[in-house]
């Protein structure tokens, strides 16, 4: 059974920063490229960041360059979302998507909110 588990979310200042983990297992992880989306209430799933099999190249959001940084780590089978200096419209659910040609797996969600 392949199940993504995203973790780390919650209430947050603006400026602040937030670590987000999503622990995968039932799949070869270092097979898939990660993607963290995010869905702000009203607005579209937009993606915010993702990261190669092997970690060798990330690209992100315009709205996230420069404050948020994707990483990996294979051994311990989890993608991590490291989020500074946060804006009130970074609020949202974020999710990790384990993404390869012969398909994709979502996790259930980890909600971000960015409020004084």
């Amino acid at each position: 059974q392949v199940q993504l588990v995203e973790s780390g979310g919650g209430l947050v200042q603006p400026g602040g920063s937030l670590r987000l983990s999503c622990a995968v297992s039932g799949i070869t992880f270092s097979s898939y490229a990660m993607c963290w989306y995010r869905q702000a209430p009203g607005k579209e799933r937009e993606l915010v960041a993702a990261i190669t099999s092997v970690g060798g190249s990330t690209n992100y959001a315009d709205s996230v360059k420069g404050r948020f940084t994707i990483s990996r780590d294979n051994a311990k089978n989890t993608v991590y979302l490291q989020m500074n200096s946060l804006k009130p419209e970074d609020t949202a659910w974020y999710y990790c998507k384990a993404v390869r040609s012969s398909g994709s797996y979502w996790g259930q969600g980890t909600q971000v909110t960015v409020s004084s």
